[in-house]
């Protein structure tokens, strides 16, 4: 009996430290194992940061590659004048105005007071609209009569912008006065197209006008000067300044400093493209500017001026202020003169003549 429980005992103990030895060998295995997972995770999240920034670093690559590059400014040489072309800013005056063609004249006397290539026939812009307002004025047609502006109206000469939608509705009198004072080229457009006899007999009477008025050099082919085709000379244009002077209605509408005009649920409020016109030092009865770039900038005026009425003709001026600047010039001249101005031509010689 006590030698089977011996070998029961030592059967235990075999067995005992078997699986000891059996879990001594598992053990480490597992530990390794999941030591070894662990370190796959944390690879496998260093991995995705890394993969993360990766592709941010490729995303902002990419955002970089295509962002809008800035625009490149490739200046456009303006087109020249035709006085340009012809070589008129090359005569030299006294008073060294800008302007190629100048002419200034006593309104009573007719003396001619400045000239500088008075003769030279050029394009004369929205000084075209002086004659337009003259025939339009003398018509006697009925200025409250409404008038539409078309798609006929719109500038396909120049592709220049206007405020007056097609489709507005405006007096004939509210379209005189936009002429005139802010040169609105579908007002005037609409008032030679809406003539009777329509747009051809309006312009033929533009030119016969001229003709009567002893133009000689003038010719007009529309009623609003953006055509380079409307031309005429520093001395027709004072002509044409002498005899507009005589309509009040010209000399009211074009040296109004600003006016509105009701288009349908809008006012308009347009101002006068001449700023002398508030100048308190200018005594200015009528006058009209112009541009195109084959004209370049124009002004024509009747002033008086230490108590001479003067005509006052500015062609073919370089720069957009340019042409006021020449009337300061012409008028601090005539201030600082005695009474007998002598006159002045372009090449600076001084006669009583």
């Amino acid at each position: 009996m006590a030698n089977t429980l011996n070998l029961i005992f030592k059967r235990s103990l075999q067995l005992v430290g078997l699986l000891t030895f059996s879990v001594a060998l598992i053990y480490p295995v597992a530990s390794e194992a999941a030591t070894a997972k662990r370190q796959v995770v944390k690879k496998s999240q260093a991995t995705k940061t890394v993969s993360k920034k990766v592709v941010s670093s490729r995303k902002s690559v990419r955002f970089v590659a295509k962002s809008p590059r800035k625009p490149v400014i490739v200046a456009i040489p303006a087109r020249p004048s035709f006085g340009q072309i012809a070589g008129l800013h090359g005569a030299q005056d006294p008073l060294d105005l800008k302007s190629s063609v100048a002419l200034v004249i006593d309104q009573d006397t007719h003396e001619v007071l400045f000239s500088k290539n008075d003769q030279a026939v050029l394009p004369i812009a929205s000084l075209t609209k002086l004659m337009t307002g003259m025939i339009i004025s003398g018509a006697q047609l009925p200025m409250d009569e409404n008038i539409t502006i078309t798609q006929d109206d719109v500038d396909t000469e120049k592709g220049s912008s206007s405020r007056l939608r097609v489709g507005s509705s405006l007096t004939r009198g509210e379209l005189l006065h936009l002429a005139l004072m802010s040169s609105e080229n579908r007002a005037a457009h609409a008032l030679g197209r809406t003539y009777p006899g329509g747009m051809a007999s309006f312009v033929n009477l533009m030119n016969a006008k001229a003709r009567m008025l002893g133009m000689k050099g003038t010719r007009y082919v529309e009623p609003t000067g953006l055509s380079s085709q409307n031309q005429s000379s520093a001395q027709d244009l004072a002509t044409l300044v002498n005899a507009a002077h005589a309509d009040p209605v010209l000399r009211e509408l074009s040296t109004s400093t600003g006016y509105q005009v009701a288009v349908g649920r809008q006012t308009l409020q347009y101002n006068n493209t001449n700023r002398l016109v508030k100048n308190p030092d200018w005594d200015i009865g009528l006058q009209k500017t112009g541009y195109i770039s084959e004209a370049g900038q124009c002004l024509v005026m009747q002033t008086k001026i230490a108590g001479r009425k003067l005509i006052m003709v500015f062609l073919d001026s370089a720069g957009k202020l340019s042409r006021l600047g020449d009337a300061e010039r012409v008028r601090r001249w005539v201030e600082s003169q005695p009474v007998n101005v002598p006159k002045i031509s372009a090449a600076g010689r001084a006669s009583n003549g």
